[in-house]
């Protein structure tokens, strides 16, 4: 006797159809996602969008005769972490319903999900030395005099 599986399809396509909807809804709420933060001293505003990309930056004409060019671009920095914070916790709050209990949504927004660090490292062929840090990267630390001969 045949078996119809209608009903069963019919009911998947419906939870798939919620769960896309659900999925449209997070992503159009992390995309409107804007933090603006003043400074204390309401010399600069920045504003950050989703991931804290800076999308305006407003500097007060007073800033350019209170402060030298190195205070000023350090109070930008400050303003703008304060901002990305704000913008991250948002962006944690949109995630948080549609996640598993658990489930950290900084894991998600960084795309590794339940993925851990060693997990994704590339395999080194045996005998490779692996680096642990980004130091080796940085050109300030290098002597091209003896390390250029190496290149």
């Amino acid at each position: 006797m045949p078996v119809d599986h209608q009903a069963e399809i019919d009911q998947l396509m419906a939870d798939y159809r919620r769960s896309r909807e659900q999925l449209v809804a997070v992503q159009r709420g992390m995309a409107a996602i804007r933090e603006t933060v003043t400074s204390h001293d309401d010399l600069v505003t920045v504003t950050v969008g989703p991931r804290g990309t800076l999308v305006d930056l407003v500097i007060d004409d007073r800033a350019y005769q209170r402060l030298r060019p190195a205070e000023l671009a350090e109070l930008i920095v400050r303003t703008t972490d304060v901002a990305v914070a704000g913008a991250t916790k948002r962006m944690h709050d949109q995630l948080a319903p549609v996640l598993p209990a658990g489930a950290d949504p900084e894991s998600v927004l960084s795309g590794r999900a339940d993925v851990s660090e060693t997990e994704i490292e590339p395999e080194q062929p045996a005998g490779r030395h692996v680096r642990k840090s980004r130091e080796d990267d940085s050109f300030e630390n290098r002597n091209w005099v003896v390390d250029g001969r190496h290149a």
